[in-house]
């Protein structure tokens, strides 16, 4: 009788227990450890991790609200970049880097599969949620061209700013370092920091990184080393907006660095 009624209490316990294989967020059960969510969701531990800000050794409590990044696979196209997919999909860079073990300096090939976590890192310390950040200017020299197109017929996703090597270039509105290394196209060192609600802020010809990937940095603060990087002809820092992944004019946007 005893046995009878094992079964179907055994079956109620199981439908009650959180199954991590088809939730968004897992409660921490008894006895369960980050190992096993992780391969019951078909999850990377490490993705886990990031998502939930947990460090080694990776200890969680019964009662503990995980998040379980929920996966999509991207096959790479003739043309694209770990960064550019990263923002195509509106997700932190260094998600993916974890995700697909990659490492500096972060190349993918053209048919290479990357999982794409469906979730971004949850932040140690809160990214200022707003509808519009407040931007103030990354450096105070004159622009040297402006948002629009080039006489060559090309598209200016954003402002150059005249600069004297050795500069320091600081944080238009706080925010997460989602990006800072040698780009592999005009750039040179590039930092790109999230700001929330879809804004980010990108930062280019840098000579020097002075901020980490995944860092968190508050607006005026110093990310990096101004100069002639990558394929510029002068001294110049290239600032951006992206709303959403779309370019947004700059101007009339920035305070001076003292408001």
């Amino acid at each position: 009788m005893k046995n009878a009624l094992l079964v179907p209490l055994l079956a109620v316990a199981l439908v009650a227990a959180g199954n991590p294989a088809t939730e968004t967020e897992h409660k921490v059960e008894d006895g369960e450890t980050l190992n096993g969510i992780a391969n019951r969701a078909g999850v990377p531990k490490a993705v886990i991790a990031a998502a939930n800000g947990l460090v080694a050794p990776y200890d969680v409590r019964v009662g503990q609200v995980l998040i379980i990044p929920r996966q999509r696979v991207h096959t790479v196209k003739k043309g694209e970049t770990a960064l550019g997919i990263a923002e195509r999909y509106g997700i932190e860079f260094d998600l993916i880097a974890i995700a697909n073990g990659l490492q500096k300096p972060y190349a993918v090939q053209v048919g290479q599969k990357l999982i794409i976590p469906a979730v971004g890192a949850a932040s140690p310390v809160a990214i200022q949620q707003r509808e519009h950040p407040y931007f103030r200017r990354p450096h105070d020299g004159k622009v040297l061209f402006g948002f629009g197109h080039r006489a060559d017929g090309g598209g200016h996703e954003g402002i150059d700013i005249a600069v004297k090597p050795g500069d320091m270039v600081r944080a238009s509105a706080s925010g997460k370092v989602v990006y800072a290394q040698r780009d592999s196209g005009r750039f040179g060192y590039l930092v790109v920091l999230d700001h929330g609600n879809g804004w980010r802020t990108r930062y280019g010809h840098l000579v020097r990184l002075t901020v980490t990937l995944g860092e968190y940095v508050n607006a005026g603060e110093r990310i990096g080393i101004a100069g002639q990087g990558g394929e510029a002809k002068r001294p110049e820092l290239h600032f951006d907006i992206l709303k959403d992944g779309k370019p947004v004019d700059p101007t009339g946007k920035l305070a001076d660095r003292g408001a």
